[in-house]
């Protein structure tokens, strides 16, 4: 049995009696559950930019009566589980969610890895799966096998080719040269991103003259850095995710690994990336990225901030929070909880979101940022496959 199970209404009892004063006819209740790390490698990551854009719609919407249903305003209850970063745990817990708690809808899990592993659960019981960290090249595979499963966040090759082409500009503009230092994390996130990487540097005309994976939760990486660094590169390119990003960043300072490109993958996007490395941050490239000025993005790290005490990312805290509009929109033109409705009502409608429009073709979003750098204290995006907004590349001045 999970040991972690909690549930709770993300609103306070007090607020939740003036609703029902105020909105009389608000009984009716709509059970969403919602499996991530608490624990774990990648519960940094998880507690940044998932349970708290969770919990700031929750609260939102609660607040604002519920989810308009045409039997009337029904609220949220959210049931939450850790799975301790351990896909067999996130298994088990979905399974849960569905024959047990019997919940109405599901929340995608957090990691690529993850939400692959408990897609066949989703299928089987009509759960959409809105995945908003999970990137794949297998998108086009998945949408055929499994009808019920959307994707936000993006495909491996684009961002692959997105950093390739940052790269090659800088290249051709004199500022770096031809070789580079790769790493990657030995899960299915690192290792497909740096399968996808090879035959695109190679074409690119990069020389990939470093070339290491180590696993999930690796605790001394000085090893990878010092490799890298004795490589001779020109650039650094990390498919890395919350600790490692922060522990070869670190490194990198510490060695004095001074490339005019320095990219690493999950985390770069982090607040406290910036905070933990201040100066020493700017120029640093990353995975995704935002545009952080538009008046959504603005009132989005307000009300994060307001509601969860901290501030989001700039990259996956907007997509988690966009994908939780696009399934409130769809409850809410379907009118009531039908799984299958909700569904086909996502493959036929475009929706508003807090990183604008989002519609998917083939049950993918088709427009998302890709590459973004820590520019005058924010990460803003510099290179995406549609949205509008990107700053230019600045080259990294060292540490």
């Amino acid at each position: 049995m999970l040991k972690s199970k909690f549930r709770k209404l993300l609103i306070p009892a007090l607020a939740i009696g003036a609703i029902l004063m105020a909105n009389p006819a608000a009984s009716e209740t709509i059970k969403i559950g919602a499996v991530a790390p608490k624990t774990g490698p990648l519960a940094g990551g998880s507690t940044v930019t998932h349970w708290p854009s969770i919990q700031l719609w929750v609260n939102q919407v609660n607040a604002q009566g519920g989810l308009k249903l045409k039997s009337g305003p029904a609220k949220i209850e959210l049931i939450e589980y850790d799975d301790r970063t351990n896909p067999g745990e996130t298994i088990k817990a979905v399974q849960r969610l569905a024959t047990q708690d019997k919940v109405d809808f599901i929340i995608a899990p957090y990691g690529t890895g993850f939400n692959l592993a408990t897609a066949p659960i989703f299928a089987k019981y009509g759960y959409p799966q809105i995945t908003t960290t999970a990137i794949t090249d297998k998108i086009p595979e998945l949408t055929k096998r499994y009808p019920n499963i959307f994707f936000t966040l993006g495909d491996t090759t684009a961002f692959t080719k997105s950093v390739a082409e940052i790269l090659s500009k800088m290249r051709d503009d004199g500022t770096i040269g031809n070789r580079v230092a790769m790493v990657n994390v030995a899960d299915a996130f690192g290792i497909e991103l740096a399968n996808a990487a090879r035959p695109i540097f190679k074409s690119a005309g990069f020389e990939i003259v470093y070339d290491k994976s180590y696993p999930l939760g690796t605790q001394d990486l000085s090893p990878v850095v010092k490799g890298a660094k004795a490589s001779n590169p020109d650039a650094f390119v990390a498919w890395s995710y919350p600790p490692d990003t922060f522990g070869l960043t670190a490194l990198a300072k510490i060695e004095n690994l001074n490339v005019k490109a320095f990219y690493t993958a999950v985390a770069t996007a982090f607040p406290a990336y910036q905070a933990k490395f201040q100066s020493a941050a700017e120029g640093v490239l990353g995975a995704g990225g935002v545009n952080p000025d538009t008046p959504e993005m603005m009132a989005f790290i307000k009300a994060h901030n307001e509601v969860t005490g901290k501030a989001p990312d700039y990259w996956a805290s907007p997509v988690v929070y966009a994908s939780l509009q696009v399934l409130q929109q769809a409850i809410e033109g379907v009118g009531n909880k039908d799984r299958a409705a909700v569904s086909a009502f996502l493959k036929e409608n475009s929706f508003d979101t807090v990183i604008g429009p989002i519609k998917f073709n083939n049950q993918n979003n088709e427009a998302f940022w890709t590459v973004g750098q820590w520019q005058n204290g924010k990460f803003y995006g510099v290179s995406s496959t549609g949205r509008p907004g990107a700053k230019p590349v600045k080259a990294k001045s060292g540490w």
